[in-house]
């Protein structure tokens, strides 16, 4: 079904049915479901960082300048989106994977992920939201 819901760009529901597989697998994930759980994540957030790098630069045209606060209320939404994905993201592979990862291949896998979407985060983070994605990384 992970492999439909890719077929069909629903990175959603692709995410969605590979949770079980997590699950029950843990760290032996094979090297196909462990790429099918790359592509599903990253797909789900491509969307809202070009969105949010969209909104950006829409935010630095003058001619929408009076538009200016529901562009920021906007931007904050999807970000807020944003980041509860990459923490998700983040949470079950240190959690479901790494926590019982042996093979150092599927470690660095994992371990790259978790700064790609620690990188994610930071793109867009301020403040204390900067600094926990920080410690998170570690």
């Amino acid at each position: 079904m992970a492999r439909v819901a890719e077929q069909s760009e629903r990175y959603e529901d692709m995410v969605n049915f590979l949770r079980p597989v997590i699950k029950e697998k843990g760290a032996s994930l094979t090297n196909d479901e462990r790429n099918l759980l790359s592509v599903a994540f990253k797909n789900l957030i491509s969307s809202q960082r070009s969105a949010i790098r969209t909104i950006s630069a829409i935010e630095q045209n003058k001619k929408y300048e009076k538009y200016a606060a529901p562009l920021a209320t906007y931007k904050t939404k999807i970000e807020t989106d944003l980041f509860r994905n990459c923490d998700d993201i983040i949470a079950v592979i240190k959690t479901d994977i790494l926590a019982t990862a042996s093979d150092n291949e599927a470690k660095a896998f994992f371990l790259k992920m978790i700064g790609d979407y620690c990188r994610y985060i930071a793109e867009n983070a301020k403040g204390p939201k900067l600094e926990e994605c920080k410690v998170q990384a570690l």
